[in-house]
């Protein structure tokens, strides 16, 4: 072998090939001859692979590379999570966020928020505007208030209002958290709860029962800590998907109800008046009387006694059809009820859901109001405080698999609303862009006697957004239906 052959293959000379001056690299490299044999070994390179630009300063004891020794390590802190800005790293249980005036009591093994005011527990030297005391106790109109939020709010929607209401009924007002929200106990759903018939499953806190039953709670223990006669009924004031719940508890309850007055009522109007269809009942019936004497002459033709069999015939047959279609459409029901309910309680939901809130949720709580610019940071954190309890995530998807999988035998509400006998007030905003306020005004002329009325530049909170306005709408009807004069409105007006 050559001497220059040997030199390119010892691997005790490469270091100084790699990290030599540049001069005398590149002498190196001119005065190299080629190479006058071909290697054996034509898979492996004939520098060793320990001469590769790229490694470290280990391999080459006592040599300097540049930059390894400098290198810092570098670590990343792993990202926080958070929805809608509220951190979901350190989570807490609801009553530890509790604020100052707030109360808890259980209902059916649930811890439920709520808060009360009364109109005699208000310090006198509590500075209150001359708008709210347009009402005196002495001529209050003693029937306590219970205040039912809307979905995705909590009691905290109501604070504006608590104290002036309090003080037009001279009487307490109460408004609670529903489970799911605000500060109520989020209970974990065993899955066996939605397929067991038993009698003595536990109630599913997120069903429509348990809220309606809540609200009959709240309206015995308004009753117990009274004194007169009237606080054994009391005044439902419902917003949104609250306003639900307020017309179950009517007609679980019509009784232990004094008035209804819905809030932009998340309600789905029937596509026609129940008065249209009782017209049309009557003069289907007068035209069945017109027809049987006509029937009673073509019965005597041998013909139409055979047609009348075959009629007969096929009637049967369509009813045993239909009670087997009604057979499939309960199974098909039972399997679509327990695939949906397997969905929602997945991991995947609940980062579904998680994502939603985040991207979603401050734009809706902005979108509901006629001017967004006047949504507060204070509004904002009122409604995003419930984002900071544990399970909130799983508690909104179980209230969502009730609502969906609802397996009531009770008529659509919709279709009962013209069976509301008590005294009802519909108020909605012109600009109410979630539910449209051409809704509730088909709503009050299906529910008989029903007041209605429109608050101008207002969203879908009017309670919120049109605090003065709303409370005047309010105080017209209670005197109004309750027949108290109208001298101190008169004055307030001027």
């Amino acid at each position: 072998m050559s001497h220059y052959g040997a030199l390119c293959l010892s691997p005790q000379v490469q270091p100084k090939l790699i990290h030599s001056s540049p001069t005398s690299t590149a002498n190196f490299r001119t005065h190299r001859p080629s190479l006058p044999f071909r290697s054996h070994r034509p898979s492996q390179p004939l520098l060793p692979q320990a001469t590769s630009i790229t490694s470290s300063a280990a391999d080459f004891p006592g040599e300097h590379v540049v930059g390894d020794a400098e290198r810092k390590p570098t670590t990343r802190r792993p990202k926080r999570r958070s929805v809608a800005g509220v951190d979901q790293e350190e989570l807490v249980e609801p009553r530890e966020l509790a604020d100052a005036d707030s109360l808890f009591c259980e209902f059916n093994g649930v811890e439920i928020h709520y808060k009360t005011c009364h109109h005699a527990e208000i310090a006198e030297e509590e500075e209150v505007r001359e708008e709210d005391r347009r009402l005196s106790p002495e001529v209050a109109i003693a029937f306590p208030i219970i205040l039912l939020h809307g979905f995705g709010a909590s009691a905290f929607s109501w604070d504006r209002v608590m104290k002036p209401l309090s003080r037009l009924v001279g009487s307490k007002v109460l408004a609670f958290d529903r489970p799911a929200f605000g500060l109520t106990a989020r209970r974990t759903v065993r899955s066996g709860d939605d397929d067991d018939d038993s009698l003595a499953r536990p109630l599913n806190p997120y069903s429509m029962t348990f809220s309606v039953l809540a609200t009959l709670f709240f309206i015995d223990l308004l009753a117990a800590a009274g004194k007169k006669e009237e606080e054994e009924k009391a005044i439902l004031i419902g917003h949104s998907a609250g306003c639900l719940v307020a017309v179950e508890t009517y007609f679980e309850a019509p009784d232990r109800v004094a008035a209804l007055i819905l809030v932009a009522p998340a309600i789905v109007a029937p596509l026609t008046l129940w008065r249209i269809d009782k017209e049309k009942e009557m003069q289907k019936g007068n035209q069945n009387e017109d027809g049987d004497s006509n029937l009673l002459i073509a019965s005597l033709n041998p013909f139409m006694r055979i047609w009348k069999a075959l009629k007969n015939l096929y009637i049967h047959l369509l009813e045993g059809v239909l009670s087997i279609l009604k057979g499939m459409r309960d199974m098909i029901f039972s399997s679509y009820t327990k695939a949906l309910s397997a969905l929602l309680r997945s991991a995947f939901a609940s980062m579904l859901v998680r994502m939603i809130i985040d991207k979603f949720g401050i734009l809706a709580i902005r979108y509901s109001w006629f001017d967004p610019s006047q949504v507060t940071d204070h509004v904002l954190q009122g409604y995003t405080k419930p984002l900071k309890t544990k399970g909130w995530e799983m508690a909104l998807l179980e209230y969502t698999s009730a609502l969906l999988t609802d397996s009531s035998s009770k008529p659509p509400l919709s279709g009962r609303l013209a069976q509301i006998s008590c005294p009802v007030l519909i108020i909605t905003g012109d600009s109410d862009r979630l539910v449209p306020s051409w809704n509730a005004e088909h709503i009050s002329r299906i529910i008989p006697g029903s007041s209605f009325e429109v608050i101008k530049n207002c969203g879908h909170l009017p309670h919120e957004e049109r605090v003065e306005e709303f409370l005047f709408v309010v105080e017209s009807f209670l005197r109004r239906v309750f027949g108290f004069l109208d001298e101190q409105l008169i004055l307030a007006a001027a």
